[in-house]
This record gives structure tokens, sequence and C-alpha cells, in this order.
């Protein structure tokens, strides 16, 4: 479903904030661009500055990375397409251009040619032929077969990736019952590698009994060896993705002279260290030095991390943020992590799931200062690390709420028109990412000897439920009243309501007509309210009404929802605890996958009428280092004025760190 129209980008592009900032910017395809404001930057010290700007430096290096992990042909085709828009003399008004425009700015935006949230291969609104035209004109060579005479057209190789619907169909491929390695386009095991190979690789050398276990496969591709047995390509300089690890450990030792504290170089000293081994352990080590550096008015995300994209649920993508804390709004964090204990001792789960002790949990409201790699354009808007169930176990975690993102989301929504079409009643919203991040993935434990990879290709999901299902439960809980962070016991009733529109209603703009859910978030969202509304039918805990042809969500009794939510809270803990894959599994295929078709259509139906994107993105503020005679930083600008398709193209130039192909 497109929904690309003049109309509705006029209207977008015309938003202006009360406080004069431009939030909303282009649309195309099924995405509106945002911008995001650096509140509080020009305050910060010089020192402070500098850091920032080293570190988003460092961040912008790893580009390069995440579009080949999404796909082999990925930098080809991205460096393709980039010259046919520089370079192109044809019409530029014609529908084949137009066509073209919108496919590589959505390219951009998901780092390749799979929708980044559904991702299925998007198709191409311009022929084929038009493209060949397109580089026969502008004489196109590819940097890795040059002179051409020495492989003739080589990106002939590519055009099935961008037209052929059955070539590499499916980014991360998730059907129950697929080989899923197989049939994943994702670049993180070579061509022919099967799911049960790389169970089996792994499987078998995993220590037995380890109670530190390194998050095994977490930064390296699997690949044939020239005897065909299996083995690891490690990211790591002087390995896989050395050339973008080089100058990201360069930024980050620039940085480190202006580090907020002694055990933040450290931080840095232990990253840089990983970078240049690929040592797993080593990472860990890293990890706990970064749990234990709280003071710190800056800090900063580098590095090999989320596995949404592998669709084993082991091996991370690239991402950064470099931050800074929002000092004001933080209390509200602080109050719920100097709380957990008392959360996870009241907490509906079996007793045997439960920490008895919570260790080293903080929370903080940031700003976001740079977003890159799998976090760029399209974010989170809270995160919460690390991943290692150990580390998390006897170290803690660390939370953030990004309060600037979320701000720029609630401005640039204001008046879009979604309340009044989806909402039956009027209700106020309130964000529960706080509750998620800071205690939902913090709470619980794994029985001695489950292994944390158990779950597999469910284990995301599974995770996410949980983090989802802890939040609701609590945000119906007077003790959040007494903590001053709720106003009284019935504000949670707006959260339900939301929630539950979205998992059984909302959510399914996102998705194209005969597609299932697919990714790890939505798929979690559609668990808990299908599962709450399903076990709630007989006491009409939640209705599913009409009114004026249209479906509505009705709550009846938030009481018993929150029930519901506890009772599954508890079942989804158990399944994590003990490592029950078939329960995850049935868990996940009977509630998170299928689609209504009538539904659908209906909710497709009413959604366009109101000219909006369902996907949103942000195009970064650009960092400029005043210097002096001697080189030195004296200043550090801020500017939010660059347009989309030059900031790729910029940072296309300025950041290009790894060849074409990636071997």
């Amino acid at each position: 479903m497109s929904l690309t129209t003049a109309a509705a980008f006029s209207a977008a592009a015309a938003q202006t904030a009360a406080d004069g900032f431009k939030y909303t910017d282009e649309q195309f395809a099924d995405i509106q661009m945002l911008r995001y404001r650096v509140e509080g930057f020009e305050k910060l010290t010089l020192k402070e500055k500098t850091f920032i700007y080293y570190l988003q430096e460092a961040a912008l290096q790893g580009r390069d990375i995440l579009f080949d992990q999404n796909g082999r042909y990925n930098l080809r085709i991205r460096r393709l397409l980039e010259k046919v828009y520089t370079d192109y003399k044809g019409d530029r008004a014609s529908a084949d251009w137009q066509g073209f425009v919108t496919y590589l700015k959505r390219f951009w935006f998901s780092s390749g040619p799979h929708h980044h949230y559904g991702c299925e291969k998007f198709e191409p609104g311009f022929s084929e032929q038009w493209l060949r035209n397109a580089l026969v004109d502008i004489n196109y060579e590819e940097a890795t077969c040059v002179p051409r005479t020495a492989c003739g057209k080589s990106w002939e190789e590519l055009l099935p990736v961008i037209f052929d619907p059955a070539v590499m169909p499916m980014r991360v491929n998730q059907k129950d019952g697929d080989d899923l390695v197989l049939t994943s386009a994702a670049n993180y095991y070579a061509p022919g590698i099967t799911q049960a190979e790389a169970e089996r690789f792994y499987t078998q050398r995993k220590p037995a009994d380890d109670p530190q276990p390194i998050m095994m496969g977490m930064n390296s591709r699997l690949v044939r060896n020239e005897f065909g047995d299996l083995a690891e390509r490690v990211w790591r300089v002087g390995g896989l993705y050395g050339t973008a690890l080089e100058r990201i450990v360069d930024n980050l030792e620039k940085a480190r002279p202006f580090a907020c504290t002694p055990e933040q170089q450290t931080v840095i000293d232990r990253l840089v260290e990983y970078y240049r081994t690929g040592d797993l352990r080593t990472f860990d080590n890293y990890s706990i030095h970064w749990l234990k550096d709280t003071e710190s008015l800056v800090d900063f995300c580098n590095g090999f991390t989320e596995s949404y994209g592998d669709p084993l649920g082991m091996k991370a993508s690239w991402e950064s943020i470099v931050n800074f804390k929002d000092l004001a709004a933080t209390g509200r964090t602080e109050k719920l992590s100097a709380n957990a204990q008392w959360f996870e001792d009241n907490s509906p789960v079996d007793p045997r799931f439960k920490k008895s002790e919570c260790k080293g949990i903080s929370a903080k409201v940031i700003t976001a200062a740079i977003l890159a790699g799998d976090l760029y354009p399209s974010t989170a808007i809270g995160i919460n690390l690390p991943n290692s169930d150990w580390v998390r176990r006897e170290y803690g975690s660390k939370s953030v709420t990004i309060g600037n993102l979320t701000d720029a989301y609630n401005k640039a929504a204001h008046g879009n028109g979604m309340d009044k079409e989806f909402v039956i009643d009027e209700a106020t919203r309130k964000l529960i990412a706080d509750l998620h991040e800071c205690l939902g993935h913090g709470s619980g434990k794994l029985l001695p000897g489950t292994d944390p990879d158990t779950l597999k290709a469910y284990g995301s999901t599974i995770e996410e439920a949980r983090a989802d299902l802890f939040g609701l439960y609590y945000v119906a809980d007077a003790k959040l009243v007494e903590l001053g962070l709720t106003p009284n016991l019935e504000a949670y009733k707006s959260q339900y309501y939301t929630y539950m529109m979205n998992g059984l209603l909302t959510q399914l703009v996102r998705i194209k007509p005969g597609n299932n859910i697919e990714e790890a978030h939505m798929r979690n969202r559609a668990i808990i309210a299908r599962w709450a509304y399903e076990h709630g039918k007989a006491d009409r805990v939640v209705e599913l009404v009409k009114k004026n042809k249209k479906t509505f969500v009705r709550i009846n009794d938030y009481a018993a929802l929150r029930t519901l939510f506890g009772k599954l809270l508890a079942e989804v803990q158990r399944i994590k605890s003990e490592g029950d894959y078939e329960a995850a599994r049935a868990l996940v295929e009977n509630y998170g996958v299928k689609v209504d078709p009538t539904l659908h259509k209906e909710i497709l139906a009413r959604y366009e009428k109101l000219h909006l994107s369902p996907y949103k993105g942000f195009i970064n503020p650009v960092y400029t280092a005043v210097r002096d005679a001697a080189g030195n930083i004296t200043d550090v600008r801020l500017d939010y004025t660059e347009p989309y398709d030059q900031q790729m193209l910029r940072y296309s130039r300025n950041y290009n760190t790894l060849p074409d192909v990636n071997e």
C-alpha cells in the first residue's frame, strides 16, 4: 500500500511545532521522515561537545557494515543506484525516474532492498529496461570490476536481486517449517549453509555448564573453509569488516581524552581491545565496565548489539547511539530502578524464576545526539543492555528512554487523525517505555542449565513480550501512584486501551495484504493483545465492536485485563526460564503470526484515507567542528537543515569504509 501523495506530503511538510522546530519532513512510500532536536547541546562544555563530536564520527564510520550484514549484494546495489541518482541526464520528470527515486530512498532507509520492518523485498516502481538504459547512458562501471573488460557488465547479476521477486524475497524469514537460514537474505551465513548445519555448529561448541557463557557467534559470519567445513569469519580489525572497524577505533581513540571520567576511558579501552581481537570474553569485560559507568553525563553504544536481523537470533547487527543525560527527566526512571527489587518480588511469576537480588539496575532519560547503523533512520525509543544473561544476572543492566525522540514522535503526530479514526472513546496516552526497558528486560532469571539460545528463532519475540507484559502489569499498580509516577489509579486505562487497539487493529497498517506478521516486536504485541482477547472472551473483558460499520476495541473490565496480563507474564517468564521451545513456538504461531484478511482489509482502507505513513524515521543533525590554526576544536556547531537525500549521499562519500564485496 503506497501512501505517497502530493496532498499528504504538503500537509506533513507544513507542520511546525509551537517551539518553532520543524519535526516533520518528506514522505515516500510508507515512510515519513522526521527530525529530532538535540536540546541542551549548546549548554554542554567544550570538552563534552568534543567528546560527542568524535563519538558521532565513530558511529557514522560503521554505516557500511549494516548494509553488508543485511545482504551480500547491498553495497554494490547502493553504489549503483547512487551513481544513477547523481549522473542520470535523462528525463527526471518521468514515471520511471520518480519510481527510481522512491526505491533509492527506501533502499537507504532499510540499508538494503528489503523492508526495514516486514523484511519482505519491496517492488521497484521502474522497469528493468529503464535501469539498464540508464546504466549504459552513464557508462557505469563497478569499482570492483575496473576495467570492465576484466569482467564484463558485472552489474547484470544485481538486477535479479532488484527485480525478480523470487530472488532473496525475505531478509529475515521466520516462517515455521522453512529452513530459516537458506531462505533469509541476511548476510550472516554463507550461501548454501543450512539451518541444521548452523545450529549443530554452535551446539557442538558450547561448553557444558559454563556459568558465564559468551554470546557465541555474535560477531561473526558463518562460512565454509577451503575443506568444506564450517568456520567463522570474525568481525574485527584485521578480519571481516576490518577497514570499517579501523576507522571506528581511530575515532574512539580520538574521543578518549575527552571522556567524562577515568572509568569511561576504561570503557573505551575495553571496546577498542574487543574490536581489535574479536574476543567475546573481552566484550563481556567491556560490557561490565560500561554497566558500572553510571556517572558520566555523555554516554554511547557502539558495536554489534541486537540479533533481530539473524533468523536464528544469534548474530548481532552493528549499531550506535551517542547521547547525554536529560537530568530533569531522569528522576522518574531513577525511582523505578531504585525500587527494582520491590517490583521483582511482587511480580505474578513463579518464585523459582525471580531474582533474589536485583543487582546494578540503572535507568535514565537521555537526549540522542546521533543515530547510526541499525538505529538509523528507524530507531527505538528505549534501550536496555547488555544482552548477555550472565552479565545481567551478576552485574545488572543499564536502561535508557530516549526523551528527545519520543518528543519528536509526539509533536510530529499531533492532530494526525489517528485518535479520531480508531479510538471509540476519548483516551489520554502515556508511554510505558520506562517500565519495559528499566524493569521488564531486567526481570526474571533462567533456571540453572538453561541455554540462553534454546528458544532459537522465537527468542526475540518472547523476550519483547516479557518486557511489555511486565510494563503492562505494573502500569496499573498502586505502587506507581505511591512513587508519584502516575496521578491516580485510573491513569493506566488509556495505556491499556492504546495497547489493545494497536495489537488487535492498528499495527495491521504496517502489513501488506496477504502477508503474515514477521517482525518480533509486532508479533509480541499481537500475542499479548490476541491472547488476552481470547482468554477474556467468555467474560467479555475485551470486545471488538462495530460502529458505523467500523471495528473498534472496547474494554469492559480493566481489572480483569490486568489479571490476564499477569497470567500471561507468568507463562512467558516460565517459557524463558525453562527454555521451553515448544511452548514458545505454540504461543507465537497461534497468536503472533496470522492476520484476519477481512479485518486487515478494513483497517487498511480506513488508514489510507488519513494519508499518513505507518513508519517513521529520522534525519540526523550535522555536526561541524570549528578548529583553530593548530587544528584544535574550539566549538562544535549543529545544523538541522540537511535534506534526507543529501545526508545519505554525504554519508556514502565520507563514510565509505568497506569494499563492494566482503568475503
